[in-house]
């Protein structure tokens, strides 16, 4: 059974002392008489806390100097305990107004959403001067993103960001920034605070004071794009993502912005920055216990496993975004699963998946979740050989702000359903702007996803050299997803040429890719296409009995590692019976009969899939 996130708060305070400083009241007493103020302050000050039968500023400062200590090694749930119980003892209103939205926002940061509100609440009646009332706002705002991300967080946080101009310019600019995300989340379902609107409102705010922060090239990059189009912004989004990439961010700095740079280098279709991104924010989450930016991080890292055709991967950080969300009840649309089950073609899941993924976006005003089942739908119905539904779910997608990351590669998505269902004039806007923003980008990616887009489009000579230069562009990247469809669409192009020969060959090494990544859908369409050659294709079994499920292959893989029981349970937010009870799954399925075994059959598992014979 999950613990909740306040519980979870409570406990880490209790976890990072000894446990005589939690000592029950009979025992308080004669313990306290072992403390001395110069050893274990933090001990010390919990057990004062706990003592203490009436407000006392002494033992308020301590647990707030306890905070900061905690802060520092990482412990944000902790933190959070230490300031809550700081607030309730602060016999001085407006010490305790100022350190209850300190508490507040430690206890934001650690996902326990409902208690940030409940400090909230005792902060606001005061008294709080300005900058504090502002503090304030943004912080109900964020609560309101990071736990709904629907349509009711933008003014918030555009109201806080308006209010913060006249008192801290850069503080200012960095909520547009989130309400700028928050917007494009709620997308075409904003019901105030669109994303044009924070945009330009961030352009007419006051200039950053030089030099120019990663956080400010951001803003005025998406700023740039929205109001004025990709090509003018994507200069800058360069700027912010190289920014993010090279500087030695601090940990805070981190949890709060890289999940938006990772998203401004999926814009640009830079692989590279995405992996780094990525990676950075999952260690940094992971490591200060902050469970309210890990599920973010989760699905971004997921993101680059998936394009890199890892579908293994993937799927155990969708199995670790079910996990936290569950655990802090926090709400976001599953864009990994969702993307994943297009990306794998199965399609009676990945219908289930995505109807209850619109259903969620749609209850709580998260536009871009609909932007994302529209793209996803097109990407699973492009793999199935369903064009029709493809290029109309995809025209949908496409149609979100210019900065939607999913309606920006939905793009690639319109043009290959609107060749492949004979309607190309169809496709002539979407390859205009996707011509323009690859040329703006000018990462292989993008370059290599507008050759392929142009290849689908054209004919004869100038649709093999296309072809072409599209495999050879994408062979330089790790996107592998792309660079199996690159072969598939050109061999699809040499059959209906009568190069059955030369077909052979590039559907023979699409399937063997797409199969091997598990992209059901693809690989299916690539063996039609061979068989249509006159070449024999066969599937062969895997190497397990049965598949593993997302979460019974992260504990399968969390085991192999030589994590116990109760250590994969107080990972995962599950009981250790929970566990225990997933594992008898897994043994059952590999037909291993101890965790010894786990490491042989998982692997066994990875490297067994499809093959085809002539």
């Amino acid at each position: 059974s999950g613990v909740s996130a306040a519980e979870r708060s409570r406990k880490a305070a209790a976890a990072a002392i000894p446990p005589r400083a939690c000592a029950r009241p009979a025992e308080r007493s004669s313990s306290a008489e072992t403390f001395s103020s110069g050893t274990d302050p933090d001990r010390r000050a919990w057990h004062r806390a706990q003592a203490a039968a009436e407000p006392d500023e002494n033992v308020s400062a301590e647990l707030e100097r306890s905070a900061g200590r905690a802060q520092a090694r990482g412990g944000i749930a902790a933190a959070a305990a230490f300031l809550e119980r700081s607030a309730a003892l602060t016999p001085d209103p407006g010490r305790r107004a100022e350190r209850a939205l300190a508490a507040a926002q430690a206890k934001y940061q650690a996902g326990a959403f409902d208690a940030a509100l409940g400090l909230l609440a005792t902060a606001e009646p005061g008294p709080l001067d300005e900058f504090q009332r502002a503090g304030a706002d943004l912080l109900r705002g964020q609560i309101a993103f990071a736990s709904r991300r629907g349509s009711d967080a933008p003014p918030l946080l555009l109201k806080a960001a308006r209010s913060l101009e006249l008192l801290d310019v850069r503080l200012a600019r960095e909520t547009y920034l989130e309400a700028l995300f928050a917007a494009l989340f709620a997308g075409r379902l904003a019901l105030g605070g669109g994303a044009r609107e924070v945009a330009e409102a961030a352009r007419a705010a006051p200039p950053p004071p030089p030099p120019p922060c990663a956080p400010d090239l951001l803003l005025d990059g998406l700023a740039l794009v929205i109001t004025e189009g990709y090509p003018a912004g994507a200069p800058m989004l360069k700027q912010a993502v190289s920014a993010f990439c090279s500087v030695d961010i601090s940990r805070d700095e981190g949890l709060r912005w890289l999940w938006q740079a990772w998203d401004a280098a999926g814009l640009l279709w830079d692989y590279a920055g995405c992996d780094l991104l990525s990676a950075r924010q999952v260690a940094l989450a992971r490591e200060a216990g902050a469970l309210m930016t890990l599920p973010f991080a989760a699905i971004t890292r997921a993101g680059v496993h998936l394009w890199a055709g890892e579908f293994t991967a993937a799927a155990l950080l969708v199995a670790e975004v079910e996990s936290v969300t569950e655990a802090t009840g926090s709400s976001i649309a599953p864009y990994a699963a969702v993307a994943l089950a297009a990306f794998s073609g199965r399609e009676a899941d990945a219908r289930e998946l995505i109807e209850a993924a619109r259903k969620d976006a749609e209850r709580r005003g998260e536009g871009q979740g609909l932007t994302l089942v529209h793209w996803a739908t097109a990407v699973l119905c492009n793999g199935l050989g369903r064009y029709e539904e493809a290029l109309a779910t995809a025209q949908q997608a496409s149609e979100d702000s210019p900065a939607n990351l999913f309606g920006t590669w939905a793009v690639a998505e319109l043009i290959e359903a609107a060749a492949r269902s004979g309607a190309p004039e169809r496709a002539a806007a979407a390859l205009q702007r996707l011509s323009a923003a690859a040329r703006a980008s000018g990462s292989d990616w993008a370059l290599g996803l507008e050759a392929r887009s142009r290849a689908l489009l054209s004919e004869g000579e100038t649709a093999e050299a296309f072809y072409r230069e599209a495999i050879d562009r994408l062979g330089r990247t790790r996107v592998r997803m792309e660079l199996g469809r690159a072969y598939l669409v050109y061999g699809e192009w040499l059959r209906r040429a009568h190069r059955r020969i030369d077909a052979r060959e590039q559907l023979r090494t699409a399937y063997e890719m797409l199969a091997a990544m598990g992209a059901e859908g693809f690989a299916e369409r690539a063996a039609r296409e061979l068989r249509a050659t006159g070449e024999r294709v066969r599937k062969r079994t895997t190497g397990t009995p049965a598949q593993l499920t997302a979460r019974e292959a992260q504990i399968a893989q969390l085991a192999s590692d030589g994590l116990s029981n109760p250590e994969i349970a107080a990972q995962l937010f599950m009981s250790p019976r929970t566990v225990e009870y997933h594992l008898r799954k897994v043994f059952t399925k590999l037909a291993i009969s101890s965790r010894n075994q786990l490491h042989g059959a998982l692997a066994s598992s990875r490297t067994d899939g499809p093959r085809q014979t002539p």
